[in-house]
């Protein structure tokens, strides 16, 4: 079997603006209100819609920032939308109006995904710089929902909140989301300052077998999606073959095809036109102002590299999950430089390791 993947582009996430209305700790952009030079224009904009429709038509978030802090983002939507891609808000929620609900509507806006990462209000608002902040999504969520749209729930993940989990998934359940997303935290941009408050590599694998548990026992009434978590495919296949952790379970994949994506199935585009793996792996692949999407896609020494599977170093090169899992690159260059290194917060040993530890010692 080849080491080689072959990309297909799957979904994008698209950072439209870096302006956003609040102050989060876990901001990868280290995003506030002031206006940031050199945004694509709206006609930038749709060039690079075309050019990505070129590749493939991926699913298309629509993010930031906040992307609704961006006055022509339903002209974006609708051209994209026009040119027969799924489009997605990725926003917190808290500009959601009745009447932003209805235009999302109308263009029409497939999902909106909302962040909250506390089921408290006083810890929302201290988490996102700003009071009212919970509230404020709650309402967006609300606005959503009764203007039809589908409402996903995305949580990123530290030891502030990892207790909180149940209540945030019942939350999401009382909202009417469909789709809960636990983010597992990558310490990028503003989120450096949480590096202490990572989870430890056994919370991160506790969390994700709660999220098999979770899916297994909530089936079609919530779809789970670890993000910045590709070591979930392995527990999942662990889980339904009974191995190693001695639990067992049933089916939750759920179509998530493999763990990390970048440059294989999902790439990101910064507000300047950065194409990047994915928004937390801040090494450039190219940019769509000197270069044709299409020709980023294929060709990026990054992406060339991020596919070849030979070249991913460590306990993950030798790993027998190495295609489905390859570990989160962002990780690894962020604990690192470099972004084909071993997975940092993954406690699984592969079975090349052990064999080789037994040959070692019965020698």
């Amino acid at each position: 079997m080849t080491d080689i993947l072959t990309p297909k582009l799957q979904v994008m996430a698209w950072e439209i603006t870096r302006r956003c209305n609040l102050l989060c700790a876990h901001c990868r952009a280290s995003s506030d209100s002031c206006y940031y030079e050199g945004e694509l224009s709206t006609e930038e904009c749709f060039r690079l819609v075309d050019g990505i429709l070129e590749v493939a038509k991926p699913i298309m978030i629509l993010t930031g920032g906040e992307p609704l802090m961006r006055p022509d983002v339903f002209d974006i939507a609708r051209y994209a939308v026009g040119k027969g891609f799924r489009v997605v808000l990725g926003t917190n929620g808290t500009l959601i109006t009745a009447e932003i609900a209805s235009r999302l509507k109308e263009v029409p806006v497939s999902r909106v995904g909302i962040s909250l990462d506390f089921p408290v209000a006083e810890l929302q608002d201290k988490f996102r710089g700003k009071q009212g902040a919970f509230e404020a999504a709650m309402a967006g969520i609300a606005s959503a929902r009764k203007a039809g749209i589908e409402v996903q729930i995305n949580s990123t993940v530290t030891k502030m909140n990892v207790f909180y989990l149940n209540d945030l998934l019942s939350l999401a359940l009382k909202a009417g989301a469909v789709a809960f997303h636990p983010f597992l935290l990558v310490p990028t941009g503003r989120g450096k300052g949480l590096e202490s408050v990572e989870l430890s590599p056994q919370e991160y694998e506790d969390t994700l077998n709660w999220i098999y548990d979770r899916q297994a026992e909530l089936g079609d009434r919530m779809f789970f999606k670890p993000t910045d978590a590709p070591h979930y495919l392995r527990v999942l296949k662990q889980r339904q073959r009974g191995e190693e952790t001695g639990k067992t379970g049933h089916g939750a994949g759920h179509g998530i095809t493999r763990g990390c994506l970048a440059g294989t199935g999902f790439c990101f585009i910064s507000h300047r036109g950065a194409v990047k793996g994915c928004g937390y792996l801040d090494i450039e692949a190219g940019n769509v102002r000197e270069q044709p999407f299409s020709k980023i896609w294929a060709e990026s020494p990054l992406f060339c590299n991020l596919r070849d599977l030979s070249n991913i170093k460590g306990k993950c090169g030798v790993c027998e999950y190495k295609r489905i899992c390859g570990g989160c690159r962002a990780r690894a260059y962020e604990a690192t430089g470099d972004c084909l290194e071993a997975e940092p917060y993954c406690i699984y040993k592969p079975a090349a390791m052990k064999n080789l530890a037994g040959v070692q010692d019965g020698a």
